[in-house]
């Protein structure tokens, strides 16, 4: 059927329902990311990007172009995390300049609002690298152009526009050679395509869940909540996909749907003629696993023990109390007299918290490598810190794009982000503050003294790969530098000291490990020994990071 126009009610669809595609394939997209860490998160980031929209449209009662233009951009905006997000969400925001000017969408319309998209994603990007989420969109938005004097049928159109999509990202190897090593497409380019497909599905009039939840889990199912253990009659929540062999029978579904009551409840059944997506609360998943293996295949298998849930969200809800707590602490702070400087750092660790406090951090931004922070999460931040001119680190290469974001929307306060990649070069530039100089003098020269600093990471990979020449097996332990891979091995303590190895030279004269976690003092020491040992000259330090999934940072000035 042809389609020639879309509505704000329609496009808002759309739009959800790329949303709920990105959410529910974030997983998937997670695990394209180039290197093999356990904390690759373009699929999270892109999600929480776009959820954050979709929260602010699905609150539409009567949404038109220009209230949803609004919703779109300024939800993605604030809600954007890591440079992926914020890539999408610049996306959005220059695709919106364009259909909030208009009533309805034709593909005129369509055609110029993915050129706006693109023009903005890429001023949002100071160096842009081909083979990446932008390239994806250009792909896109020129195919779009050419559609435009050719045809105006948008089913069409769109399709059309997607599979150009497709063909330029299954290209983005060729063009970046970290892919065509790693194996895989850009993630961030996948993630676009994503959207772009759900979007599509809900314009041909594909069954879609277009609610949207705050708080949700990403499963699309309703989670326990504050039941005691003793009132869980069913301890494990399942879901899963059924891949149908063949189309299921309406006596088929009534009859699984009696054979899931029979071992527990709270069931959910959607069927079509492809797929079967079933919930169930029992204390035998297996039975339900068996049973649903009689019409197909399975996937997207889901097992929760939902008692030790319950005893999660106890212990969340002390640490709650003690968020509560620190934000009461941050506004009494607040309301002291005005101050000329402030300072905001993202950090991770309760070691790492402390160092950063110590030198005089106002605001710790939990977060880091395994959770970039939101713009939001940024001018909440500088909301709390009550200074004229406020310096932001964000301490990860990852972050640096969302603060910048937030600068633009801050008018009462002088935000200066400095752009730190990692928590040691946060460290050096607060070391290089001087009190008695301009806010302007000490952003230059806390910028001027990052590149005075490496930093080594110590984690395990996640999977088999290739990479700046080192092949890597899946828990094998990694050394990761500033800009590449420095050490691959299976013990933990020579692929430490072989990336040290990598970081010093004749210049050095300070070493610095932060041990984490999952590290201890004992083990740091002894790699501070065999650093002294081997390194007379140097001298080394050891702090208490408290940092998850990095084993050891490392700092070398």
């Amino acid at each position: 059927m042809e389609i020639t126009s879309i509505n704000a009610s329609q496009f808002a669809k759309m739009f959800l329902a790329g949303a709920k595609n990105l959410e529910a394939k974030k997983e998937w997209i997670n695990e394209l990311n180039v290197f093999p860490v356990p904390d690759g998160d373009t699929g999270t980031n892109m999600s929480m990007t776009i959820m954050s929209a979709a929260k602010a449209v699905s609150e539409l009662e009567q949404p038109t172009m220009a209230t949803l233009a609004k919703a779109i951009s300024s939800g993605s905006l604030r809600g954007a995390r890591g440079n992926s997000g914020v890539i999408l969400s610049q996306l959005f925001r220059g695709f919106c300049k364009v259909i909030g000017e208009v009533e309805e969408i034709d593909v005129t319309v369509l055609a110029e609002a993915c050129e706006r998209a693109v023009e903005t994603a890429y001023k949002a990007v100071m160096k842009p690298k081909e083979g990446t989420i932008l390239t994806v969109a250009t792909g896109a938005a020129d195919k779009a152009a050419a559609l435009a004097l050719e045809t105006d049928d948008l089913t069409y159109f769109i399709e059309e526009v997607i599979k150009e999509a497709d063909f330029v990202l299954n290209k983005t190897p060729d063009m970046l050679p970290v892919l065509k090593q790693a194996g895989v497409v850009d993630s961030g380019g996948q993630g676009l395509v994503v959207v772009l497909k759900g979007g599509l599905d809900s314009l041909l009039g594909k069954e879609i869940d277009y609610t949207i939840e705050t708080g949700s889990t990403g499963s699309g199912f309703q989670k326990i909540s504050a039941e005691t253990e003793a009132e869980i009659k069913f301890g494990y929540c399942t879901e899963f996909i059924i891949v149908l062999n063949q189309p299921i029978s309406e006596k088929e579904e009534l009859d699984y749907k009696a054979f899931l009551e029979s071992i527990g409840d709270s069931i959910v059944v959607v069927a079509d003629d492809e797929i079967v997506k079933t919930h169930v609360h029992t204390n035998d998943p297996g039975l339900a696993i068996q049973r649903a293996l009689t019409y197909g295949s399975l996937s997207k298998i889901k097992i929760d023990n939902m008692r030790e849930e319950h005893e999660e969200k106890l212990i969340k809800d002390a640490a709650k109390i003690a968020e509560q707590q620190k934000a009461k602490e941050a506004e009494e702070k607040a309301n002291e007299p005005r101050k000329e400087m402030g300072f905001i750092s993202v950090s991770i660790g309760e070691g790492m918290n402390e160092i950063f406090r110590g030198l005089g951090v106002d605001y710790i931004i939990e977060g880091g490598q395994t959770m970039n922070p939101s713009t939001e999460d940024m001018l909440q931040a500088i909301d709390h810190v009550n200074a004229d001119n406020i310096f932001i680190l964000p301490n990860n290469k990852n972050i640096i794009l969302a603060a910048n974001q937030a600068v633009d929307l801050v008018e009462d306060k002088n935000i200066f982000v400095i752009p730190t990649k990692t928590i040691p070069q946060g460290i050096t530039a607060l070391v290089n503050f001087i009190p008695d100089h301009s806010a302007e003098e000490n952003a230059a020269a806390m910028t001027g003294e990052l590149d005075s600093v490496k930093t080594g990471q110590v984690t395990y990979a996640v999977r088999d790969t290739e990479l700046d020449g080192k092949v890597i097996k899946q828990d094998d332990f990694m050394g990761i530098g500033d800009k590449s891979i420095l050490s691959v091995g299976k013990e933990l303590a020579p692929t430490t000291l072989e990336m040290v190895d990598e970081m010093i030279d004749e210049d050095s004269a300070i070493v610095s490990i932060y041990y984490g976690q999952d590290s201890s003092e004992e083990a740091a020491t002894e790699l501070a020994n065999a650093i002294e040992e081997k390194y007379p000259d140097v001298e080394v330090e050891i702090n208490d990071g408290g940092q998850p999934i990095y084993y050891y940072v490392i700092s070398v000035e």
